[in-house]
């Protein structure tokens, strides 16, 4: 029962990040966890009980929750290709004829789904399973219940978004590209193992990662909505690449732990919830609504964050 639970709170946050807690729905429209729930947390399920099966690492999680976010912008909602998507032109600046995308929308949406649909969420209730983290929480029916259900999830985001954004479709070119980069991060995925040698020195300070990751989140969302084109897409970068160098360093140094772990996830969700307040949602709602949908579900990721920090520290208390 407890490895359902933990599953299932998988299965539940993913959306609930991924949508809620960024501000694209408000809390009184919450129909759409109908078909978020399968599409978010049937593949941030499927992708941790697969890493944890195949004793994959946390470069692997990443790059397979990468290869999930080029699956949903390049094939299921094809935003990446499409210039009228939701009405929000995201392709406007920055484009490439060439690629038929936009570098600054690509390099944004590709990292949301890396970080925050995917890792940041179970990373989270992985450090709140103790003991459980890195074993796997579903048997065989469960996982083929759940890559059913992510199967169905996309299916019903694929058709949905292609009745509801004017049957758009990319060229085949640009759909087969897709495929191949993400059969690319999957197979490298699979291939990497976690790193056993550890590296020098010790592991910084819990807060430093927490003050490092946030830093990036407010460099990250700056590049994307207030900079100017190439410029945000420098701070893109940096923010994108700079936190990935750090990671790999800090995290093979002796005395890396749940700590830091927590402290990363709790710095992408801290940034989408001060994010949220300064966006206006793909739903219709008055500005008091969004306002008050904008505090409870921040109110809700602080208080999820202190649960998870008092159950490590009361594994760190019970270790030691």
């Amino acid at each position: 029962m407890k490895k359902f639970a933990s599953a299932a709170g998988l299965f539940l946050l993913a959306p609930l990040i991924a949508e809620y807690l960024l501000g694209d729905f408000p809390i009184t429209v919450l129909f759409p966890l109908i078909l978020l729930g399968p599409t978010y947390g049937g593949a941030a399920l499927l992708i941790r009980e697969l890493a944890r099966r195949f004793d994959l690492g946390w470069p692997s999680i990443v790059l397979l929750g990468l290869a999930y976010g080029v699956i949903e912008e390049g094939l299921m909602t094809q935003s990446l290709f499409n210039p009228n998507y939701a009405g929000a032109h995201l392709l406007e600046h920055g484009f490439i004829p060439a690629l038929g995308i936009a570098v600054p929308w690509t390099m944004f949406v590709l990292t949301l789904h890396t970080v925050w649909s995917i890792s940041a969420p179970i990373a989270i209730v992985e450090e709140m399973s103790l003991e459980r983290r890195t074993t796997p929480w579903l048997g065989k029916i469960g996982l083929a219940v759940t890559a059913i259900l992510a199967f169905l999830g996309a299916a019903a985001t694929t058709v949905f978004t292609y009745v509801g954004m004017g049957r758009f479709m990319a060229s085949i070119p640009q759909l087969a590209t897709v495929v191949v980069i993400a059969a690319v991060l999957i197979v490298v995925a699979f291939r990497l193992r976690p790193a056993r040698t550890p590296g020098t020195g010790r592991a910084p300070s819990a807060w430093l990662v927490l003050a490092t990751a946030l830093v990036a989140g407010v460099v990250f969302e700056a590049g994307w909505t207030w900079l100017p084109t190439w410029i945000g897409v420098v701070a893109l970068g940096i923010a994108e690449l700079g936190m990935a160098v750090i990671i790999l360093v800090w995290s093979r140094k002796p005395g890396w732990g749940p700590w830091h772990r927590l402290a990363l996830a709790s710095g992408a969700i801290l940034t989408y919830a001060w994010h949220g307040f300064f966006t206006n949602g793909v739903m219709p709602a008055s500005p008091a609504v969004m306002l008050a949908s904008h505090v409870i579900f921040a109110a809700g990721a602080l208080a999820l964050l202190v649960v998870a920090a008092l159950r490590v520290r009361r594994a760190a208390t019970v270790t030691a």
